[in-house]
């Protein structure tokens, strides 16, 4: 299967951007991977990973003669990276993106991107909690969708193009329009993100529990909660920072569920609780029937991994 692409210009080696490398040369894709960092650490570490051929300081030296421009920075730093890239974008290159809330990355890099290059925002939804140039590997998006919000007027011959590209890497593909993602995404990543660092800091601050106890005695509902408040927080600032109508709006939602909760337990209203809890049940059995988790015990973690 020939390359979709000639050279992949990925602006960012984080989790995310280190993955595509590996992806992309463990399943193809493209003929050649340049970056850009701005860590001389980072530069050094992709380097010596081999994820890119070149690795450059400035985003605009690296997208020179790249037909796919990947912006896998920080959403608060994408604009930024647009307005400087924008004059040497090649014509014909697709720009897109990796960040999970659409609405700020159009606002902030679509005036940016010339009329001459196509612009697709996307979004796999794939991560860990890690961060960093070595986090990544290659089947992070092997049956993780991955949305892609086109905008109106966007030549469909180069949307199915980027479509062919995550579908190589292992991702499924949906399409969305920029307001929808971002409310559906609300819902099942920013929310849950928000929950689990309230909760994590909340315990982090009770003063009869210390913290050795919180470590010592962490059940698998607090440690699952730990996980994901180690993402990154720099990423997740900027998420809430942008999408903040959507989380409002589902925070809202979700502070009338919990008041509801707090009444029947309060009341000792079992029925309440057992109902909502069932239906919770039956959203879990939905998402590994999905192919979107295990069933394994232990979510399918070695009980053996320190890390």
């Amino acid at each position: 299967m020939s390359a979709e692409f000639e050279r992949i210009a990925v602006l960012g080696i984080g989790l995310i951007g280190s993955s595509i490398c590996h992806a992309v040369k463990k399943f193809g894709g493209a003929k050649d991977i340049v970056g850009h960092a701005k860590s001389a650490e980072t530069r050094k570490i992709a380097l010596e990973l081999g994820l890119v051929s070149k690795v450059f300081d400035s985003p605009v030296d690296a997208v020179k003669g790249a037909d796919l421009v990947i912006l896998c920075a920080p959403i608060g730093a994408c604009g930024a990276i647009a307005a400087a890239i924008g004059p040497t974008i090649e014509p014909g290159a697709i720009v897109t993106d990796v960040g999970s809330v659409k609405g700020a990355i159009v606002r902030d890099c679509a005036p940016h991107i010339p009329k001459h290059a196509h612009f697709i925002p996307g979004h796999p939804i794939a991560g860990t909690e890690q961060s960093g140039p070595r986090s990544g590997f290659a089947d992070l998006f092997q049956n993780r969708w991955c949305i892609l919000t086109p905008l109106p007027g966007t030549d469909e011959a180069i949307v199915a193009k980027l479509e062919n590209f995550w579908q190589r890497l292992g991702s499924k593909i949906d399409r969305m329009s920029v307001e929808h993602h971002d409310l559906v995404l609300a819902m099942t990543s920013h929310l849950p993100h928000l929950i689990a660092y309230n909760s994590v800091a909340t315990a982090a601050d009770l003063e009869e529990v210390t913290q050795s106890e919180v470590v010592k005695f962490s059940a698998g509902g607090f440690r699952d909660l730990t996980r994901i408040a180690a993402s990154d927080p720099t990423m997740w600032r900027d998420v809430f920072l942008n999408n903040k109508e959507a989380v409002l709006e589902m925070l809202g939602r979700f502070m009338e569920e919990l008041s509801m909760l707090q009444r029947a337990i309060r009341w000792g209203d079992g029925e309440t609780l057992f109902n909502l809890f069932t239906r919770a049940r039956e959203i879990r059995k939905g998402i590994i029937a999905a192919g979107q988790d295990t069933a394994a015990p232990d979510f399918g973690r070695d009980p053996s991994h320190k890390g």
